[in-house]
């Protein structure tokens, strides 16, 4: 039978939303001190156990991995995993994940990832997919809410990466003299001058409404604002803007002087060629000083360093210079580099144009697939709806992570031959 009608068949005779309701108790059911909660655990977990069973019997080869895709998919997860399992033939070897506004969200899930998609990532890590958590954020800080999410034991496995300030840096645990590699520490002087530059001056030269509302984010090499006031709010959106057009400036100003050029305004050239940036000329255009100058006027001893440099702005969360240099591909192929992958074929998720980087360089190489919040930048949905449609709800990360689940075991049951 055809994996198409065995998975019909699935749906169709056996009710898989009890059963998904029932996993889902038994997995998620919190540490309690009771004897009639834990009694009801276990009337929970008896059932569960038949319902699977009677799956196994009825798909004598498969039956195993068809009641573990029936206890976590719904019947649109499990045919859109058929049909990447379909076009692809092979199982996905690598996550690479995003975490602010991918696997959580400020605003559905109080910053915090829901513990549906803590338990499908630990599934997936127990059936051996090393996972390399690709982010902004500096290393503390995502160590920190990883642990405390998925445990010390899962974070230092051997099989956990962390590229963080969005490639600068991999930190790899029980990797030896791999485990943290400071990729920044290869860029010439004439980088690493301007960052510094800009990061002693950015706050303590800022004016009084940036150096108030702002903070800089502790990083090792990339220069981030951060708002003093809560993510996505009215409030941060104006401390960011005013931060970006006062970051736009500094750098041109810096850039400047590094490059010894002697050009009049030259925040005002940094403004005019970052704002090729849609999101970034929008901003500007707001404050009511939109750019006469094309990008490609830039003088070409300002872009020699410009084409070096990216600006990046987030709404209501950062603005932050980084090194072109060093983008999320970097740090993921150093990634995958220290953990051994050597023919990836990945699920990255991300919502932002240094996500997107990673989604094309997998696309160029065949060498993976995306997905992304519904709420992602325009170039990241206009990627995955022209690829593979792996859209998913504000903070419902699992949603996607329980197609990679069913994915894998269709591509390893697809030979086999039930009646």
């Amino acid at each position: 039978m055809k994996q198409y009608d065995r998975l019909y068949r699935l749906y169709d005779d056996f009710d898989t939303a009890s059963l998904r309701a029932y996993q889902e108790f038994v997995d998620l059911f919190p540490p309690v001190d009771s004897r009639v909660a834990l009694d009801h655990w276990q009337d929970a977990s008896d059932e569960l156990d038949e319902r699977k069973r009677e799956i196994r019997e009825a798909y004598p080869t498969t039956g195993e991995r068809y009641a573990a895709i029936a206890a976590y998919l719904d019947r649109d997860q499990a045919f859109t995993a058929l049909d990447l399992a379909t076009e692809y033939g092979r199982p996905i070897n690598a996550l690479v994940l995003d975490v602010d506004e991918t696997l959580r969200s400020a605003g559905t899930t109080d910053n915090e990832i829901p513990r549906e998609t803590l338990h499908l990532l630990d599934l997936l890590h127990e059936d051996g997919i090393p996972i390399v958590v690709c982010t902004g954020q500096t290393l503390e800080n995502v160590k920190g809410f990883l642990i405390q999410g998925l445990g010390n034991a899962f974070v230092h496995s051997g099989d956990v990466s962390i590229v963080y300030e969005s490639g600068n840096g991999v930190f790899t645990p029980r990797h030896g003299s791999q485990t943290k590699r400071l990729l920044y520490e290869s860029l010439d002087e004439s980088i690493t001058n301007v960052f510094d530059t800009v990061r002693s001056r950015i706050l303590a030269d800022a004016p009084d409404a940036v150096a108030r509302g702002c903070h800089l984010q502790g990083n090792e090499f990339n220069v981030t604002l951060k708002p003093n006031a809560e993510n996505g709010t009215r409030k941060a959106v104006e401390i960011i803007d005013d931060g970006l057009l006062y970051l736009l400036d500094l750098l041109g100003e810096t850039v400047a002087s590094e490059v010894d050029a002697d050009v009049d305004e030259p925040g005002e050239w940094a403004r005019a060629y970052y704002a090729s940036d849609p999101e970034i000329r929008a901003v500007i255009e707001d404050a009511g000083e939109g750019q006469e100058a094309s990008p490609d006027e830039t003088p070409p001893a300002l872009r020699s360093l410009f084409d070096r440099i990216d600006v990046g702005y987030y709404e209501g969360d950062a603005a932050e210079i980084v090194s072109l240099e060093l983008d999320k591909p970097t740090g993921v192929r150093a990634a995958f580099d220290v953990l051994d992958i050597d023919d990836p074929f990945a699920l990255v998720m991300g919502d932002s144009k240094s996500d997107l980087r990673v989604m094309e360089w997998l696309e160029r190489d065949d060498a993976g697939i995306a997905a992304a919040p519904e709420h992602a930048s325009r170039d990241v949905l206009d990627h995955v709806v022209r690829t593979n449609e792996l859209l998913f709800d504000e903070g419902d990360a699992a949603a996607v992570l329980a197609v990679v689940y069913g994915l894998n075991r269709l591509v390893t049951s697809r030979d086999d031959a039930d009646a």
